[in-house]
């Protein structure tokens, strides 16, 4: 019976949603934990049927397997999903999600590194290697265009216009954006597309995209990951990074020297202005030096 439910909602949130092969699977994941649940229960309902206490149960019930907080919340996030569209779809008349109430979560703030950090970092890059041009380009770009991991690999030579200093980047759920380069960023991009790229063999298929391996190949994200975890731990930076590290403080950076939060949030490609408002904290010595400066009574 819920099998058509789960076809009928992939194909929802493809074709009306638009989403990523990935998302769609998350969603259609926490779907088969409501039917393995309600096969454990032994209550067969069909959506319409469902009620806001078999949900909570639910709830109590994935909790009881083990899954974090954050998981909780976001299987929740999923069966709100599902029932917007049962309700979209007329499969249901009323939303028992509505009053469904997610674990309360700590919002913690993203590690970022300052920008003599970044910096640090960038410096111990050994251009005298093959692979040192092609690492510059890919951490300048990184930290110049706010870039997801995803969206580094998947960056292809025809999104880039360094001419007039944009890149086209295809976010989240194939959301296309344009977002300005950095001049160190366009220097270094060149350099290795126009030099150091041309000199390998290049595996068919992949000839558009910019960034390579050795073997001719797009980098994967493990990739990314051991490249930046590898030159931090040469300049002895001790923070716990990876690449979104660069995405968070590309965002803090331009939040704390007063850029506008919209601006922040289209260049970062966020849905909703929430995810960028993290970016909104600035550190305590900042705060309290804002404090010492300006306030009459503060000493």
């Amino acid at each position: 019976m819920w099998e058509a439910y789960k076809k009928g909602f992939r194909a929802y949130l493809q074709l009306e949603r638009s989403l990523s092969d990935n998302s769609v699977e998350a969603y259609l994941s926490d779907i088969e934990k409501l039917t393995a649940f309600l096969q454990d229960q032994n209550l067969l309902k069909n959506p319409e049927e469902i009620t806001l206490a078999n949900l909570q149960q639910f709830v109590k019930w994935i909790a009881e397997l083990g899954m974090s907080s954050s998981s909780q919340a976001r299987i929740i996030s999923g069966l709100k999903g599902f029932y917007k569209y049962c309700l979209t779809e007329r499969i249901s008349t009323k939303d028992p999600t509505s009053l469904l109430e997610a674990p309360k979560l700590k919002r913690s703030l993203p590690d970022i590194l300052s920008f003599q950090e970044i910096e640090k970092i960038i410096k111990t890059i050994d251009l005298s290697k093959p692979e040192g041009t092609r690492n510059k380009a890919i951490l300048e770009i990184m930290y110049s265009c706010g870039l997801r991991v995803s969206e580094l690999v998947n960056l292809k030579i025809s999104q880039l216009y360094l001419d007039v200093g944009f890149i086209r980047v295809i976010g989240k759920g194939d959301k296309e954006r344009l977002v300005p380069i950095g001049t160190d960023a366009i220097k270094f991009a060149k350099l290795y597309k126009d030099h150091s790229r041309n000199t390998q063999v290049i595996q068919s298929g992949q000839e558009d995209f910019l960034f390579l391996n050795r073997r001719g190949s797009k980098l994967s994200r493990v990739m990314i990951f051991n490249i930046i975890k590898d030159l931090a731990k040469q300049a002895g930076i001790t923070k716990n990074i990876s690449p979104h590290t660069f995405r968070h403080s590309f965002a803090t950076h331009l939040v704390e020297g007063g850029a506008d939060l919209r601006a922040v949030q289209e260049m970062l490609g966020h849905e909703s202005i929430t995810t960028t408002e993290i970016y909104t904290h600035l550190d305590r010595d900042y705060l309290r030096e804002t404090l010492l400066r300006y306030h009459p009574g503060f000493s």
